[in-house]
């Protein structure tokens, strides 16, 4: 994924503060279970290119998702802060095809975790 020295930020907050976050950088109400920070796009995406930017997770939503899947906590925030981490390096999940790459790459990083 071309950064080997790469630099993150991770804040794990409740849903209050992730509905915030939600509300101010994306404008969609209510919590959300991760949100990720690029430092790598925009007018000074080149300043500092190992800074890959912040991944915010809600230890709330995180709670709920992984009761609701029947999974450990552990194995749900593993998969969320990858989940982040590929919309640090870009990834997306806009369409079908970029839901499908993204699922496929988060697999093939959880497998090495």
């Amino acid at each position: 994924m071309a950064c080997p020295d790469g630099e993150v930020s991770i804040l794990l907050v409740d849903d209050a503060q992730i509905a915030t976050l939600n509300d101010t950088y994306r404008g969609i109400k209510g919590p959300t279970n991760v949100l990720a920070f690029s430092m790598r796009e925009g007018a000074f995406g080149g300043v500092s290119p190992h800074l890959l930017g912040d991944v915010v997770i809600s230890m709330d939503t995180l709670a709920r998702e992984a009761d609701a899947a029947g999974k450990p906590l552990e194995a749900h925030f593993k998969m969320l802060l990858v989940h982040g981490m590929l919309h640090l390096f870009g990834y997306d999940h806009q369409t079908d095809a970029q839901e499908n790459a993204m699922e496929q790459k988060a697999g093939e990083l959880l497998a090495l975790i």
